[in-house]
């Protein structure tokens, strides 16, 4: 699942989690998916910033425009 596809999702769990007629078992394993979610979630935007930090990271930790072609 993407990025994106995890967070249309939460929204989507979020949005029943909201209404009153939800049974606990139900409101429950969508807790349950619902943090998986937000794990994955982060866990990708955790590889994204790893990334973009060693693309534009010196040797000496200072951020600037990486040379890919060296």
């Amino acid at each position: 699942m993407t990025f994106e596809q995890s967070l249309d999702r939460l929204d989507a769990i979020v949005g029943q989690l909201q209404r009153d007629d939800v049974p606990l078992d139900e409101a429950l394993r969508l807790f349950e998916e619902g943090v998986g979610r937000v794990r994955e979630a982060a866990q990708a935007l955790t590889r994204a910033e790893t990334q973009v930090q060693a693309l534009v990271e010196g040797p000496d930790g200072t951020l600037g425009v990486a040379d890919l072609a060296g």
